[in-house]
């Protein structure tokens, strides 16, 4: 688990399109490939309503600064009824749709950011990558979370290498319910809204979560911010929230303590394969 082996593994893929997100883990990889081979490295990004305008910014800012080849497009996600729907692997129809739009635009071999700390979870868009030929440079030189934010720091992307972890917004509604731009747009304003609110303490990490669920919403705060959150806080933020949710997403508004994945419901049956 080196940056020798990571760049070994880069030099020895050819040309390539790097899928990126926004994040840390394909903003650092695209990083690092244009800068061992700029001619032979095309980044992608894919435009959508599960992704925050500020990823999209994002990615731009840093082909500015790195000049790197930058094609924006649409993965068309939204038009997929299976991905609408929001089953259980929701997220291998999401890749589908992403790998397919990038396989349309290029014939170079697609990587992704996917790290070590990915294989340990339920993640049905490595079937989508590996139907599609997908390359993980980082998985194959073995970097985990931990080893991709330290080379982001060696490449001198140190506002990069702190951002926090941020799934696509459809993350946040739970299994079962249908995936809509309204209430994507909703969850990314209820997480701006609260994030915005709390004070939080120089170098402390924050985790803000709007989670769409059947109960109604329910926003997942790190221990610490659920902690300073006092009652009429809480009370003047659930208002606030309710009054910009779409009607069916008006009624209930509870904070609760952030949990990765909570949104994520299998049944029994999967649980146990």
């Amino acid at each position: 688990m080196t940056r020798q082996h990571l760049e070994s593994v880069l030099a020895g893929l050819g040309p390539v399109a790097v899928a990126v997100s926004g994040g840390v883990d394909s903003l650092t990889l695209a990083t690092l490939a244009h800068r061992l081979a700029p001619g032979a490295t095309l980044v992608v990004h894919a435009v959508s309503p599960a992704v925050p305008a500020e990823a999209t910014a994002r990615v731009r800012a840093e082909a500015a600064r790195e000049g790197w080849s930058l094609r924006v497009i649409e993965a068309g996600e939204f038009a997929d009824p299976a991905y609408r729907a929001n089953p259980v692997n929701r997220c291998f129809f999401c890749k589908t749709n992403l790998y397919g739009a990038v396989r349309r635009v290029t014939d170079r071999q697609i990587l992704s950011g996917a790290n070590r700390d990915d294989l340990g979870e339920y993640r049905p868009g490595l079937d989508a990558a590996r139907e599609h030929g997908v390359r993980h440079p980082y998985v194959e030189a073995g970097f985990d979370k931990a080893a991709v934010r330290a080379l982001a720091r060696d490449l001198g992307l140190g506002a990069v290498a702190e951002l926090p972890a941020a799934p696509c917004l459809s993350s946040r509604v739970e299994t079962g319910i249908a995936i809509e731009p309204e209430t994507l747009g909703f969850i990314h304003a209820v997480e701006r809204l609260v994030g915005g609110a709390l004070a939080a303490e120089s170098g402390a990490k924050r985790a803000v979560r709007c989670r769409v669920r059947a109960e109604g919403v329910v926003v997942e705060l790190d221990p610490a911010s659920l902690a300073a959150l006092a009652a009429e806080d809480r009370a003047k933020l659930g208002a606030g929230i309710r009054a910009i949710a779409p009607p069916r997403l008006s009624g209930l508004v509870r904070f609760a303590p952030y949990r990765v994945g909570s949104a994520f419901l299998v049944e029994p049956r999967e649980a146990r394969a």
